[in-house]
């Protein structure tokens, strides 16, 4: 195994993930806010699943978002 090909494909997968992962809560955020079914100060739970089926892996993550 190449180790620095190992890193940089974990950081681009992950930065990928991260990208598009914020684009797509804040156009439901921004979707939700308009039509009134967010007040806009709301802690919202989020969840997130990480999945390698040729791992075994199957990580779970938990948290909140909060609109103020």
């Amino acid at each position: 195994m190449d180790q620095e090909t190992f890193n940089l494909s974990i950081r681009k997968f992950l930065k990928m993930v991260g990208v598009s992962s914020q684009r797509e809560i804040e156009q439901a955020v921004q979707k939700a806010l308009a039509a009134n079914k967010l007040s806009g100060s709301e802690s919202l739970p989020a969840h997130v699943t990480l999945e390698i089926p040729s791992l075994g892996l199957k990580v779970p993550f938990h948290g909140e978002i909060k609109l103020k």
